[in-house]
């Protein structure tokens, strides 16, 4: 199954990103977080529109499927492929581009980017959040937004597994 070709605007690759952000940033506050997204329930649904609220345009880095992976999620993850779960996120109305990394975290990629802002869920300490340093050193914000109780991809996968033993 391929990325709905009504969404593929939205869905960029790493290396033309930076030179698209490039031309919007002085007109455009720049919000980026990143994620699995493998499935999406209204946790994410809730923080991205929260996270878009923070500035003009959301860019979403989604790990790849090797870098979920060397995660260690239990069940075996991702479950959706990597072009599946980036075809969900372009859908929504909150994301405006959505490109991938294969390392371990989006260190590089917030880097290359240089959001204006920074974005993780509440399980993120501000301290704890990968580039931080780097947005914070170009002048820009990182915020760790409280999520939305009762939702995470974890205890999704878990009810599921119940409902079949």
């Amino acid at each position: 199954m391929s990325a709905p070709t009504a969404q593929s605007a939205k869905i960029v690759k790493r290396s033309e990103l930076a030179t698209r952000l490039g031309a919007l940033r002085n007109t455009k506050r720049v919000v980026f977080t990143n994620g699995c997204y493998d499935i999406l329930h209204p946790g994410h649904v809730d923080l991205l529109a929260r996270a878009r609220a923070l500035g003009d345009l959301l860019v979403v880095g989604v790990n790849d499927d090797a870098s979920v992976r060397r995660q260690n999620k239990i069940p075996a993850r991702p479950l959706n492929p990597l072009a599946h779960r980036m075809a969900v996120l372009a859908g929504l109305e909150s994301v405006d581009f959505v490109t991938s990394f294969s390392e371990d975290t989006p260190l590089a990629l917030i880097s290359e980017l240089l959001p204006q802002v920074l974005v993780k869920g509440g399980d993120w300490k501000l301290e704890s959040i990968v580039g931080r340093e780097v947005v914070e050193a170009h002048g820009g914000e990182v915020h760790s937004l409280p999520l939305l109780p009762g939702h995470s991809t974890t205890a999704l996968i878990q009810r599921i597994l119940k409902l079949g033993s």
